[in-house]
């Protein structure tokens, strides 16, 4: 189980100065803070849905890079929600099957035509 981000990384302007790269190899979340934060998400795998997302603000992330050396990633608010994001892909979770019942129901018919026109383009 693996999951690859790329963290942008500032210079001292706040200009955009590159990317770390986490590889996080069998990550487990160790920890969750009770406080949430609710954002937008969207995935690839799910093109042109983009819903609100309520999440554990602040986690504590155990994982063993590519050389199988153990780290540790406490991380909150926005890479907090894309950790989350990206574990859950490995458990078969979906950033739609943290959304109440009802908007999963609205967004259905969206997700079958989005479904169909992967179809037809194959």
């Amino acid at each position: 189980r693996v999951f690859v981000i790329g963290l942008p990384l500032k210079d001292e302007q706040g200009n955009e100065a590159g990317r770390k790269i986490i590889v996080a190899v069998n990550p487990e979340i160790i920890e969750e803070s009770e406080e949430t934060s609710v954002m937008e998400e969207g995935c690839l795998s799910i093109p042109e849905i983009y819903e609100e997302v309520t999440r554990p603000k602040r986690i504590r992330l155990r994982y063993r890079d590519v050389e199988g050396n153990e780290h540790e990633l406490t991380a909150d608010e926005t890479l907090s929600h894309v950790v989350q994001h990206e574990n859950d892909h490995l458990h078969g979770v979906m950033f739609v099957d943290h959304l109440p019942a009802l908007k999963r129901t609205m967004l259905r018919s969206k997700l079958k035509r989005l479904e169909q026109e992967a179809k037809a383009s194959a």
